[in-house]
């Protein structure tokens, strides 16, 4: 039964103390605790959280606990008792979440053996602190930071097992340096100036990046920094540079998403990842804003996307970089475009510019379109999103 339900049976039946003294799954929230009913909050304060917190954990025996999550969404800060990771509490968790909260672990801790995901958001740790948490954890698989802004450096041991990585909008981080040897996964938002230590990057697959200015970059760098990369995710909110066509190749690289924006960027220079995909299956890009190009329509002959089955651009302009991208892939490539999704709400420049990238799809890619291809454009319509042009 749910945590809160367990502990009101506890009040009334002695028997049942003794189990949930025993509850192998601790999730802590205002919901959970009572602070919330019926949508609305009660007036408990922060510290009525807390000292509730603090009661069940100081009567729960510490024996069996599997799952631990903390989410306090109050004003005041809580202490994560350091104490309760001791000896029995530490060897059975497999999961950690903790979230607002403070957290400091110190080099007296024991060993997490069968600790596998541990989720950090908006705590307070230093790199130090975790540093000696994660030295303990030989058995992680996953690692999540969000919002943990006190660590300058992240610094990953020699976990075996560790395969996935996920940064979020930690501002204080500068560098990640890693020392797995299995670490295929990586995902950070944010930090538009990390630097990358990375014990065996040739071992990542899928790599997730949000940075402006990171495209050139990538298309540059990472074939031979992460050369079996299978799925590869940009997003660039500003990108200042146009993407070099470079002789390197992403030669494992299947799935490819870009969201990019920039007033002069030309986004048919994106074709370069694709010249440089052979085995490319999935290509979405998302158009941000632009300046439109009055020069001459341009073509990109000579090269043949044979695997790409799927291609899909969101937000599509009327941006003539982003025509001439579409063409290219059309010409080079069978893939097609299905028709879905629903009606959603748009502002008027948004409208105005869709029926510009209609006008501009119907007049400069349909006549492009080989016969065995079958191309639907997904535009505002007329009953939900009436507009005068």
């Amino acid at each position: 039964m749910p945590m809160r339900d367990a502990a009101q049976v506890a009040c009334v039946a002695q028997a049942f103390v003794r189990s949930w003294r025993c509850h192998p799954s601790l999730d802590f929230n205002e919901e959970t605790l009572g602070l919330i009913q019926n949508g609305c909050r009660k007036d408990e304060n922060a510290r009525d959280f807390n000292n509730k917190v603090d009661h069940i954990l100081d009567k729960h025996l510490g024996i069996g606990i599997k799952e631990l999550r903390l989410i306090l969404t109050t004003d005041e800060k809580y202490n994560f008792p350091i104490s309760l990771l001791y000896g029995q509490t530490g060897d059975s968790l497999w999961y950690l979440s903790l979230a607002c909260c403070h957290f400091h672990p110190t080099d007296q801790f024991g060993c997490f053996r069968n600790l596998t995901k541990l989720k950090l958001t908006l705590v307070h740790i230093t790199a130090t602190e975790l540093g000696w948490f994660l030295s303990s954890s030989f058995a992680l698989e996953q690692l999540k930071l969000r919002y943990c802004n006190d660590i300058d450096c992240l610094k990953i041991p020699c976990l075996q097992k560790l395969s996935y990585l996920e940064v979020v909008c930690c501002t204080g981080i500068q560098a990640i340096e890693s020392k797995a040897p299995n670490l295929s996964s990586v995902s950070v938002v944010g930090g538009l100036h990390v630097q990358f230590s990375l014990e065996n990057a040739r071992r990542i697959k899928i790599l997730n990046r949000h940075s402006s200015n990171f495209t050139g970059y990538a298309r540059t760098n990472l074939p031979s920094i992460m050369p079996n990369l299978e799925a590869l995710s940009i997003r660039s909110d500003v990108e200042l540079v146009n993407t070099p066509m470079v002789p390197s190749k992403f030669l494992h690289l299947k799935f490819l998403n870009i969201a990019i924006g920039g007033l002069t960027f030309d986004f048919l220079s994106l074709a370069s990842f694709l010249v440089a995909s052979p085995s490319l299956e999935t290509f979405i890009l998302e158009v941000g804003y632009f300046f439109e190009d009055s020069s001459n329509f341009r073509m990109m002959p000579g090269h043949h996307h044979s695997k790409l089955k799927c291609a899909k651009i969101i937000k599509f302009s009327a941006a003539k970089s982003v025509a001439e991208l579409t063409c290219h892939i059309l010409e080079s490539a069978t893939c097609s475009v299905n028709k879905t999704g629903k009606c959603l709400f748009m502002l008027k420049y948004a409208l105005v510019a869709a029926h510009e990238g209609l006008l501009a799809a119907k007049t400069y890619i349909k006549p492009k379109v080989p016969s065995k291809v079958e191309l639907n454009v997904l535009e505002p319509c007329i009953r939900c999103h009436a507009v005068g042009l």
